[in-house]
């Protein structure tokens, strides 16, 4: 059996091709961990660039809280400032990246700033959009990744829009070509570039999937279910990659989370 931290981070590594550049924000468990499946299996000669310690990298090593500096920090071949990364390195390299928005619209534009109210009075502030409106309006390969599937993040029009997708303002590169979430594998060559289902995950029904989707998506007539992991796959996560759960944090809820993390940090400290 497998969890569905298990199956996104698989569909994330399975996003990935050998010898191409993947970047990953700040607080992205699930993405590192996709990764450095996709290194320890079929992608050997990916190469990641991180925000965390602001790094290149191309040599693994496993997920931490505490510790997470063993990766990102130790194993940098160069670092480089937050400014230097957003505005001239991801634009010149046009790496791969995952993203993980607050809302996403049917066309795949997002928002990580507000929700609800005014920009100055907002109901619900997200921490923000780092470099994404520098990279969004370049890249070709942006992707999407939402732990947590819900009308609250698939919207019909955002509250603000810091992430550029599908839209008429667009002069270069292309909206988001892949969104994963907890129900199912989605991307945006539906009618004039809206979301489009691709398959759904094992166990989950299609009804529960459309009732939790703030707007209509294309539904193919003939529905495919998620590939679920591997045994090596699962081996590699668990054994290897992220012997902690580190990944888990990013779908478990309030209290479930806060007791993961202090597990994960005694485990670190011991």
């Amino acid at each position: 059996m497998f969890t569905i931290d298990e199956l996104i981070c698989v569909c994330i590594s399975r996003q990935i091709i050998d010898g191409e550049i993947a970047a990953q924000g700040i607080a992205t468990p699930l993405v590192a961990a996709g990764y450095l499946l996709a290194k320890h299996t079929h992608a050997p000669n990916l190469i990641f660039v991180s925000a965390i310690g602001q790094s290149i990298c191309q040599d693994p090593a496993p997920l931490g809280v505490a510790t997470i500096e063993q990766l990102w920090i130790k194993q940098g071949l160069m670092r480089f400032s937050f400014v230097t990364a957003a505005c001239d390195l991801l634009p010149s390299l046009r790496p791969k990246e995952f993203f993980r928005p607050g809302q996403v619209d049917p066309h795949g534009n997002f928002n990580n700033i507000f929700m609800g109210g005014t920009y100055d009075r907002p109901r619900l502030r997200l921490p923000g959009s780092g470099g994404i409106p520098d990279v969004t309006t370049l890249l070709d390969d942006s992707y999407l990744y939402v732990p947590r599937h819900g009308r609250h993040t698939f919207v019909p029009s955002l509250d603000f829009r810091s992430g550029l997708g599908n839209h008429p303002a667009r002069v270069a590169g292309s909206g988001p070509r892949y969104l994963i979430s907890d129900l199912g594998q989605f991307d945006f060559n539906g009618p004039d570039g809206r979301m489009r289902l691709l398959s759904i995950h094992p166990g989950i029904s299609l009804r529960r999937l459309i009732a939790k989707t703030g707007f209509e998506i294309d539904i193919p007539n003939s529905l495919p279910i998620t590939e679920p992991p591997t045994a090596n796959e699962l081996r590699l996560l668990r054994d290897v990659i992220d012997p902690l759960g580190v990944r888990q944090l990013e779908t478990l809820r309030a209290a479930a989370r806060r007791d993961k993390l202090r597990q994960i940090l005694k485990q670190e400290a011991a």
